[in-house]
């Protein structure tokens, strides 16, 4: 087979397991909980608590956080999700900075780039609603309660032609919970609800280092 269509058909493959786990994002996922203000509910992604913001280790970084440079595919998936969770708008960081660090441990090949790029901005607030949650002193973060490779993956693997997958291709799937916090004209504000993803990887023998090659999108992983 010609070296080039093999390539072709990789993207393919990778593209449709993580496609077939993808839901549209909410138009405006990136403000809500915060722009709406406290609201009365107490249960679900409604619940709101008043509570003063995060401080020391377990809050957020001004900056982005990088991934861990790793041959071991748990560890690896696990920092992206740390990366891809973690934001503060009071920073002098935007959505595209944060982006940036995960796109960067992608396919060196650059044969994933264009989908993951696109993958990673579907979890980041825009740069509109980037803008209306620095008003807010907005900041993110996650904590992961469970790294593990579902189920399906070994039948994406089973139905896989022998080549289609780069050798070292894993899926993890996340779940863990995404803590935001805030200010309210006065009042600080704090919301949390959980979370689950999948993360697609490769690596070794492909790369030397594991690589981010796509993502689910949130809520919506493959089990």
């Amino acid at each position: 087979m010609n070296p080039s269509d093999l390539t072709s058909r990789r993207r393919v493959l990778v593209a449709v397991i993580a496609a077939a786990v993808v839901l549209l994002v909410i138009v405006g996922i990136g403000v809500y909980g915060l722009i709406r203000g406290p609201q009365p509910t107490t249960s679900g992604d409604d619940a709101v608590t008043l509570a003063p913001g995060p401080t020391g280790p377990s809050g957020p970084s001004a900056s982005p956080r990088p991934v861990y440079d790793t041959t071991d595919g748990e560890a690896f998936a696990r920092s992206v999700a740390v990366a891809l969770f973690t934001w503060d708008t009071t920073g002098s960081h935007g959505p595209s900075d944060y982006a940036q660090v995960l796109v960067d441990v992608g396919d060196p090949t650059g044969n994933e780039t264009s989908g993951l790029a696109s993958d990673v901005r579907s979890y980041l607030p825009s740069p509109e609603a980037w803008g209306q949650l620095r008003t807010h002193q907005t900041r993110q973060w996650i904590t992961v309660d469970a790294v593990e490779i579902p189920d399906a993956w070994a039948d994406a693997e089973a139905q896989a032609a022998p080549g289609q997958l780069l050798p070292g291709t894993t899926a993890y799937t996340i779940t863990g919970t995404r803590y935001r916090a805030g200010i309210w004209g006065t009042e600080p504000m704090q919301t949390e609800r959980p979370v689950t993803f999948t993360v697609f990887i490769a690596c070794e023998p492909s790369f030397d280092a594991c690589r981010l090659l796509r993502l689910s999108q949130v809520d919506n992983p493959l089990r």
